[in-house]
């Protein structure tokens, strides 16, 4: 065995003075074989089979193994370890034998098959062993030799077929085809690097293998007892603002092990999910961690995985939303339920996360329902965002909340971005105070609801209902749009085209998916049209009204366990279930606007970059025409249309020619008394 670097470290000395023994023992193989062999100098030894050769296969028995006893080299090579373990020193060779629990013979095995990872001699030396040039790692024959233990052994046998070497994934028996003792011997790359110093996880897990990133959130003084006192499986159900991960982490960390984090959904999509789990597993062992698996949800179609994974000889700790299925699993769990972060504890995190005190910071983080570990990811998100700026701002800090937004939802529903805010609302001073209070309770609802407990028991969700009333055009879209920018949220429109459905029992479904979606989302969910799927519940007479009545009682179970903001826009407030109306926050109702009210809406809608002619009688127009104000939008931008291709300027009769063409898509009729003075501009 070559020398190697002049100064090694206590566990690759060791390591490779035990490889040396092999090499002496290869030595020894090949003196014996080289005395029986008829042609030794054959330069086509092992590409063919001569006379002599199969004659002497014929008339010999098998081949007697080297003498087991251990030499001088190999008992100063542990003398040696003995003294280095003394003084503190980590023999990584060692450490694996007891970890996975190796005999002396395991261990010999492994140092055979290790030896061409380490000095390539080996392999021209087992391609002659092997009787095959082409075959440049260990057969199971030749290692079995090499260790001095017979071939037909049952004990040997077993240990290289059924050991922990192979059922650990430390040793891989090759060619599956092929009898035992011609199956070559190999050790992965993995635990190659491993015993050599290299603690680089396995490339297998690549793209599973999450980051880590260190939340001080949670106290796991309990969790790390359980594990010290010999919990093996842990099952962690949080919450939608509390971390299973953090706290195994840190409670894995406390024990004096490191956490092996895995991507239940990124798992349970591997091409090779099992030995993905196995080379996670032996990960895991060889750098004595546990086994973090987030969303075990992901995993339950795959029942062998899981298996696999919660087996495992180390901690693993599996973290979920939903109630511990025992079929998961033989081994019963220690269950823990992870405590809701509060407000207090997020603020505290964005403002440690940030490094920075940013005023109303508080106030603008309050909307957001983040997990610990999100909120540190949304703060480095927003310090990334505001390297564009160059200083911090609140702004940033909401741009960095929302890319934490899933985009499940974004397949369901319609997302705007809100550009309008309470400036743009003509409303009345009612519908103004109801809209206020709306962003009030989406801002405070942890506070009230979650920290005071105000809404206890029956499952309720913390999420806040509101109910938009009012003809169509008089801003319930918009006002919608306006609380999402006070928020700082994003408004999401549910196309009520994608969920109902005439088939039964699929509205259900559809919506589902929809309120599933939107708990990944921190967003304003506004449905359209609500009537449509929230209406009122009928005396049944068939079996049409008995389904339209379960669909609705389904929407009434699930509004209540909801947890995000949501709200319903229809027009026909009659229609709406009373049940309904009895579990919603807030109702607004939207008016026709008076005449005072749509001068500002025709002021507005205008706007101030359109140039505008002296003719202009806003006063008129409101006063004459009876519009709303999505009416007047539309016809505010007809008018701008038709100025663009009269010179530039609106003028009084494009107004009065749009509002002519906004009755007609009405279907109201034009009368001159309503025009007044500027009929004579639509003739």
């Amino acid at each position: 065995m070559s020398s190697g670097p002049a100064v090694l470290d206590a566990s690759t000395a060791h390591l490779l003075g035990r490889l040396g023994v092999v090499e002496e023992r290869v030595r020894e193989l090949i003196e014996r074989r080289r005395r029986d062999d008829p042609q030794p100098d054959d330069p086509f030894r092992g590409l063919y089979l001569s006379d002599e050769t199969v004659e002497r296969l014929l008339s010999g028995g098998p081949v007697e193994p080297l003498s087991g006893v251990v030499g001088t080299r190999t008992r100063a090579c542990e003398e040696a370890a003995d003294t280095a373990e003394a003084a503190g020193e980590r023999l990584r060779l060692r450490e694996l034998a007891r970890d996975f629990a190796l005999e002396q013979l395991d261990v010999e095995l492994l140092l055979v098959a290790l030896a061409c990872e380490v000095d390539s001699r080996f392999e021209q030396l087992f391609g002659y062993l092997n009787d095959d040039v082409t075959r440049r790692r260990p057969s199971a024959a030749v290692a079995l030799a090499l260790c001095g233990v017979p071939l037909a052994s049952s004990h040997g046998r077993h240990r290289l077929e059924h050991g922990p070497l192979v059922a650990s994934g430390l040793l891989e028996l090759e060619e599956p085809d092929r009898p035992l003792p011609g199956r070559p011997l190999r050790v992965p790359d993995r635990v190659v690097g491993h015993l050599l110093g290299d603690d680089a996880p396995d490339r297998g897990l690549d793209g599973v293998l999450v980051e880590v990133d260190e939340v001080l959130w949670g106290d796991p003084t309990r969790l790390a007892s359980a594990l010290a006192g010999g919990a093996r499986l842990v099952y962690l159900r949080e919450p939608p603002t509390g971390s299973g991960r953090v706290l195994a982490v840190r409670a894995l960390r406390a024990t004096g092990r490191g956490a092996l984090v895995l991507d239940g959904s990124a798992l349970a999509a591997s091409p090779d999910l099992l030995g993905t789990v196995r080379t996670a597993v032996r990960d895991a062992h060889l750098t004595r961690s546990g086994v973090v698996v987030g969303g075990v949800e992901d995993l339950v179609e795959h029942p062998r995985a899981l298996r696999a994974l919660v087996a495992a000889q180390v901690p693993v700790l599996v973290v979920g939303r939903r109630t511990w299925d025992p079929a998961w699993s033989d081994w019963p769990p220690l269950l823990f339920d992870v405590p809701a972060s509060t407000v207090a504890e997020r603020t505290e995190l964005w403002l440690h996360s940030l490094g920075a005190d940013l005023q109303d910071t508080a106030a603008a983080t309050a909307p957001f329902r983040l997990r610990p570990e999100q909120v540190t990811r949304a703060a480095r998100a927003a310090r990334q965002q505001a390297t564009l700026d160059g200083e911090l701002t609140v702004d940033h800090v909401r741009v960095g909340a929302r890319a934490e937004n899933g985009t499940e939802l974004e397949r369901l529903a319609r997302r705007i971005e809100p550009a309008v805010g309470w400036d743009d609302l003509v409303l009345p001073a009612s519908a103004l105070t109801a809209l206020h209070e709306i962003s009030t309770r989406a801002r405070y609802r942890e506070q009230v609801l979650g920290d005071w407990r105000m809404r206890p028991g029956g499952g309720r969700g913390h999420g806040v209902a509101a109910l938009f009333a009012g003809d169509s055009g008089t801003g319930k879209t918009m006002s919608a749009e306006v609380v999402a920018r006070d928020l700082g949220l994003e408004l999401y429109v549910v196309d009520l085209a994608t969920v109902v459905d005439k088939y039964i029992g699929e509205t259900e479904k559809n919506l589902e998916r929809i309120f599933a979606g939107a708990a990944s989302v921190n967003a304003v969910l506004l449905f359209d049209e609500a009537d449509a799927v929230f209406g009122r519940r009928s005396e049944v007479k068939d079996a049409h009204d008995r389904y339209a009545n379960i669909e609705s009682a389904y929407l009434l179970q699930r509004m209540e366990t909801f947890d995000g903001l949501v709200v319903l826009a229809t027009n026909l407030r009659a229609n709406i279930d009373d049940a309904f109306i009895r579990r919603l926050d807030v109702l607004v109702d939207f008016p026709l606007p008076d005449a005072s009210q749509r001068v500002a809406l025709w002021d507005r809608s205008l706007g101030r970059r359109v140039p505008r002619d002296y003719d202009i009688d806003l006063t008129f127009c409101a006063e004459a025409f009876e519009l709303a104000g999505g009416a007047i939008r539309s016809a505010a931008v007809t008018a701008a249309y038709l100025a663009a291709d009269d010179g530039g300027t609106v003028a009084m009769r494009h107004v009065v020619a749009a509002v002519y063409r906004e009755y007609r898509k009405l279907g109201r009729l034009t009368l001159e008394s309503e025009f007044g003075p500027y009929w004579d501009v639509l003739r």
